[in-house]
């Protein structure tokens, strides 16, 4: 479903506000937007692709969980099934990914996994050639996966190799072929652009760095739950992400790690914690690392912290990826219409909003971004009146749509109303 399916005849007179109604009526997955918390003080919320919204049955399901498994089975539900949910819990995050069972698990942050990864991976590198002493990522990644990469190279001696990226798109092919040598130990790359929404390609940017003799560590965090993913077709090799965007898992919930089975007993993550032990109960003198998957455990997993992931997965495995994608499309499209019509022809020469993403098409994720020298102050106004965008230094707002919560209507909404804040802050500066 897209704003060019023959299906949806635009409006006669073009306004976005009428196909957006027409859009919502046809959507097939409108009915699953009333399962979420919807604050009457929020009119549109464009953000979330940085915090989705919470199911409106977490309540029950709290309490069903404080009563029955933590209330009732106390301690005994971690023999019963706390030891495994790390594992249980990857597995279905795994088959949203294209990763068969037992290579992916949920525990610890996004910045500690991609520091164990990290480090796991160009210790193995080092180890089996010690020329291999490059690291490759690009100069506009996510502040995270950028400074955990400055930190491992200071620890181990090693150097970075930088790609120029371009914001307003992403890394492309070509652009890792030329950094990849006989030298690169990892690439570390963004599945989705956290700035420009851009869609890498993963499984040929892997290919090439297969090919150079280095590993691959993709980032998943806007894309993990929103788009279809082959990890294991791929032949990636490790993965990271965050849960608490598409997977709604909650402020700070913790995120989930993917590391291919061929790796699992050559790979050491540096954390070395009771969880992470080959018997985890025996108490032992030293550390002995589990050769499978557990090794990557560390601490405790946080089991309370994971009760609306599993919820939210629930929704995930009944719609299908395939249809989330779609309504994902579907919405991004519309957003542009939208935006061409209420905010991007407005304003004198050279003092005009610009699209700063992909064009429709593949490599367009699910979130759109628009900049503009004014839209810092333009957020902060929007924010008062209800309407949540998100932000980003130094001119960017970012318009992130969360298939399963969003309806076109607030989108149109939300976007309308930028363009009217925009206008006002340009009469207030004038």
């Amino acid at each position: 479903m897209t704003t060019a399916d023959p299906g949806i005849a635009a409006p006669a007179d073009g306004g976005t506000a009428a196909l957006a109604a027409q859009l919502d009526a046809a959507d097939p997955l409108a009915a699953h937007t009333s399962a979420f918390v919807r604050d009457g003080d929020v009119v549109s919320y464009l953000d979330g692709n940085s915090l989705g919204r919470p199911l409106a049955s977490l309540p029950e399901r709290f309490a069903g969980f404080i009563e029955g498994d933590w209330g009732g089975r106390l301690i005994r539900a971690w023999d019963e099934q706390w030891m495994e949910r790390p594992f249980a819990l990857g597995d279905r995050i795994g088959a949203l990914v294209g990763a068969a069972a037992g290579q992916a698990f949920v525990g610890d942050s996004t910045t500690v996994l991609l520091y164990k990864l990290v480090r796991a991976a160009v210790d193995a590198q080092l180890k089996a050639d010690p020329a291999r002493t490059e690291i490759v990522i690009d100069d506009d990644n996510f502040p995270t996966d950028r400074f955990i990469v400055e930190g491992v190279a200071a620890e181990r001696g090693m150097t970075i190799r930088w790609i120029e990226a371009d914001p307003a798109s992403g890394v492309t092919l070509q652009q890792v072929q030329e950094a990849v040598s006989e030298r690169t130990a990892l690439v570390l790359l963004s599945h989705v652009a956290y700035r420009s929404g851009f869609v890498a390609d993963l499984p040929d940017i892997t290919a090439a760095v297969h090919e150079a003799g280095g590993l691959m560590l993709w980032d998943l965090c806007h894309s993990a739950g929103v788009i279809p993913t082959e990890l294991d077709a791929a032949g990636v090799d490790l993965a990271v992400g965050c849960t608490y965007k598409y997977l709604n898992g909650g402020p700070g919930s913790p995120a989930f790690g993917y590391v291919a089975q061929r790796l699992q007993g050559s790979l050491a993550q540096p954390i070395q914690g009771w969880m992470g032990a080959a018997d985890v109960f025996g108490m032992e003198r030293e550390y002995r690392a589990a050769r499978d998957l557990r090794g990557f455990l560390s601490g405790t997993p946080p089991v309370l912290a994971t009760v609306a992931l599993e919820a939210m997965l629930e929704v995930i495995e009944q719609v299908g990826i395939a249809a989330i994608r779609e309504k994902s499309i579907a919405l991004t499209d519309f957003a542009e219409a939208a935006l061409r019509e209420h905010v991007l022809p407005h304003g004198e020469e050279g003092d005009r909003a610009v699209l700063a993403s992909p064009p429709a098409g593949p490599h367009r994720g699910s979130h759109l971004t628009v900049t503009h020298p004014s839209f810092s102050a333009v957020n902060a106004a929007l924010w008062e009146q209800g309407v949540i965008g998100d932000f980003r230094a130094p001119d960017g707002i970012r318009i992130g749509l969360s298939p399963l919560s969003t309806t076109f209507a607030e989108v149109e909404l939300g976007i309308a109303a930028l363009g009217e804040a925009m206008r006002a802050e340009r009469r207030r500066a004038s």
